[in-house]
């Protein structure tokens, strides 16, 4: 049976229009403006929803999460996560390769593409890592099934980090694609982090500190190696969780065809500052740290220029016990994939613009196929958002996660996710889960992906 989504806002390619969307299976068969036929309407073999002028939305890809699957499940694992996911109308998602074992091997990659293939409730694919000694397995990866080679700049959790310069310049060099880099400058944090221990010897650093060890400079310095060794090769290069003014710099402002260097950047950087961690405590600490209200201020702007080309989430669950414990003890990392979709639009981000960073720039990026749009012929990944009367303060027990906390308690947001299509199945429906598995494994089309010329 067909589903005729009716009288709803559009939201995608670079607008925002009144419609209706018709879903053929697990495909976009119409996209049109106005309204459809009464015919259609009261036609017995179609599903006829009517929308009540809510929003639809291109289902959200996050390109940067932590599923914890396999050896971390305490915090959460590929069925809990992708849930989350769902809930908050991320319809796709591409997991990191810090578990435990670490995802740098081609068998380590394909047991997870198993384990979601069986529990997924969104769509999934596997980032593969870099390590100091493997760029041969990198370089005989499957690229339309991968999505990418994650390099840590930096160490974070799962000590994954690459410093070997000659792996450095073989890895941009060879790559056959892009590579995704989590940068942080090692020697200016270790620096950081002694002056700060001769500073508390007795131990009981202060959280507050963390922007301070893990400090602006740290990230402008690894970003500005990493631009500049993409340059040098013609790499294809991706910025993970651009935190800091200074690195803005280093991008180009515009549509993302085109580009070679790109950057990601996550709601937490747009709505808290290092202030926050005076407060919020550990619930807002994170790698890279959460920068100064200047910082915030200029993401927000360069998201609406064309600076910064994604929104992702760096979805990290941790037990709350994870996050106990001063600076050097407290878990880095917070949850965020359940609620991107609603913050970003609450922040005041027209839904084309959304649609654009959270959904249609991840595709163009990475080259998925048809998938990211709202269009005929497209994968029926579709999320129905809604604008409340009354703005809801999250909290905890609002949370999907295993975790089970989250970052945001005490933000207001004016809009719910009603309902997700993943597929053309409704996966979430007015807050419950459909028992029935619909996910795929995304795929990527080295030739949709940006152009490789300069």
């Amino acid at each position: 049976m067909k589903t005729l989504l009716y009288n709803a806002l559009i939201a995608g390619d670079c607008k925002t229009a009144k419609g209706y969307v018709i879903l053929d299976g697990d495909m976009i068969e119409t996209v049109a403006e106005g309204c459809p036929d009464e015919s259609m309407l009261g036609d017995s073999t179609v599903n006829a929803i009517d929308c009540e002028g809510d929003i639809l939305m291109p289902g959200a890809i996050d390109t940067h999460v932590h599923f914890r699957d396999p050896g971390l499940t305490a915090k959460g694992d590929i069925d809990t996560e992708s849930h989350a996911a769902v809930a908050g109308g991320v319809t796709s998602y591409i997991d990191m390769p810090n578990t435990k074992p670490a995802t740098v091997t081609i068998e380590a990659w394909s047991d997870k593409m198993q384990r979601a293939a069986q529990v997924s409730a969104a769509n999934y694919a596997f980032f593969i890592g870099a390590t100091n000694d493997n760029l041969s397995t990198l370089l005989k990866a499957d690229y339309s099934r991968v999505p990418g080679i994650k390099l840590f700049m930096g160490s974070s959790t799962g000590n994954m980090l690459v410093d070997s310069k000659s792996m450095l310049d073989d890895l941009f060099a060879q790559s056959p694609a892009l590579i995704m880099v989590h940068a942080e400058d090692e020697d200016t944090i270790r620096a950081n982090k002694a002056r700060i221990e001769a500073e508390y010897p007795d131990g009981d650093v202060p959280l507050t500190l963390h922007s301070v060890m893990r400090s602006s400079e740290a990230c402008v310095k690894a970003s500005r190696h990493a631009v500049e060794l993409a340059r040098r090769h013609n790499a294809r290069l991706h910025l993970a969780h651009v935190s800091t003014a200074a690195e803005l710099e280093l991008l180009q402002a515009g549509d993302i065809e085109g580009k070679r260097i790109t950057a990601e950047t996550c709601p937490h950087y747009l709505l808290f500052t290092d202030a926050d961690l005076a407060t919020k405590g550990a619930r807002v600490k994170c790698n890279p740290a959460i920068k100064t209200a200047h910082d915030r201020d200029a993401l927000i702007k360069a998201l609406k220029e064309g600076l910064i080309d994604t929104i992702a989430t760096d979805h990290a669950p941790h037990l709350s016990a994870d996050k106990a414990g001063d600076l050097f003890h407290a878990a880095s990392g917070m949850p965020g994939v359940q609620f991107s979709l609603p913050l970003m639009l609450s922040m005041g981000f027209a839904p084309e613009l959304t649609a654009r960073l959270m959904a249609e720039n991840p595709s163009r990026l990475f080259g998925i196929d048809k998938r990211g749009f709202i269009r005929p012929g497209y994968k029926a990944d579709v999320v129905r958002v809604k604008r409340l009367e009354t703005p809801h303060t999250i909290t905890d027990p609002d949370v999907v996660s295993r975790c089970g906390w989250t970052p945001f308690t005490g933000c207001e947001t004016s809009y719910e996710v009603v309902t997700t299509w993943v597929n053309g199945h409704p996966a979430y429906d007015h807050g419950k889960f459909s028992s029935k598995r619909t996910s795929q494994e995304l795929k990527f089309n080295q030739s949709n992906a940006v152009p490789a010329a300069l």
